[in-house]
């Protein structure tokens, strides 16, 4: 069944608590009225990775807001380097509600990544990742990329999978406020891949694993699944509309 948030006193740090008690979460409530099921699929204790789809830039909030655990998401680091005050200030909330910098350009910097994600497992703390590795361009489920699976047999802990339901509705790509629309959290029930512990080389096991957690959330939300990583699809996206651009621009000079 369907119910209402709730919100009750967690984590350490008085920055998060109080957007998430005093600040954000009624707000949330107030004007999104977000819905959550599954809750009790979430281990008390433990580490343990979420991994969800990822349609809108609220997405992080929104997890975060309907469970009762702390979960730190990472996100790209972009977010921690801005100058100037609004990028100091962008900074410091991001690292306040538990936002953990990642670079994507790949080699040593997905491995610092990887390092940072395992520090927060081994913590015994909930990880947020979208395994798509960006944002749906639209809507769809996009393939994931097999860094959740190294994380998985690496940490050795299970794995939430997590849809959020019309957070593109509320602020599509794009879109700087938020619009008043509901919006919802399904957890299903954790995966367990002790079976290929140790296996962490095995790119067929990794693949093969993060094939499953995909399986998953497309399984709860129903989402259109597209067997392409959601990146090629944005770049070709984003190199029609270059040609667009270039072409309305030929045009008026003629």
């Amino acid at each position: 069944m369907y119910r209402a948030l709730r919100f009750t006193a967690g984590g350490n740090h008085l920055f998060y608590w109080l957007l998430k008690h005093g600040i954000v979460g009624p707000y949330f409530d107030t004007v999104f009225r977000p819905w959550v099921v599954g809750e009790e699929n979430i281990p008390k204790n433990g580490p343990v990775i979420i991994a969800g789809n990822h349609l809108s830039v609220i997405d992080s909030f929104i997890a975060p807001l309907v469970m009762e655990r702390r979960v730190y998401y990472l996100a790209k680091s972009d977010y921690f380097t801005g100058r100037g005050i609004a990028g100091k200030l962008t900074k410091w909330f991001m690292q306040g509600v538990g936002q953990l910098p990642i670079d994507r350009s790949g080699g040593k910097a997905s491995e610092a990544s990887l390092n940072t994600a395992l520090k927060v497992l081994g913590r015994g703390d909930v990880l947020g990742i979208y395994p798509e590795g960006t944002r749906s361009p639209d809507g769809k489920l996009y393939r994931g990329r097999t860094g959740v699976a190294r994380m998985v047999l690496e940490g050795q802990v299970p794995v939430v999978p997590c849809v959020v339901i019309d957070t593109e509705r509320v602020m599509p790509p794009g879109q700087r406020l938020p619009r008043a629309a509901r919006m919802g959290v399904i957890y299903g029930r954790p995966l367990d891949f002790s079976r290929y512990y140790g296996m962490t080389g095995d790119r067929f096991i990794l693949r093969s694993i993060t094939d499953e957690i995909m399986y998953e959330i497309n399984r709860l939300g129903e989402q259109e699944y597209v067997d392409v990583y959601a990146t090629s699809v944005k770049a070709k996206v984003e190199a029609e509309r270059n040609t667009a651009k270039r072409s309305r621009r030929s045009s008026k000079r003629r």
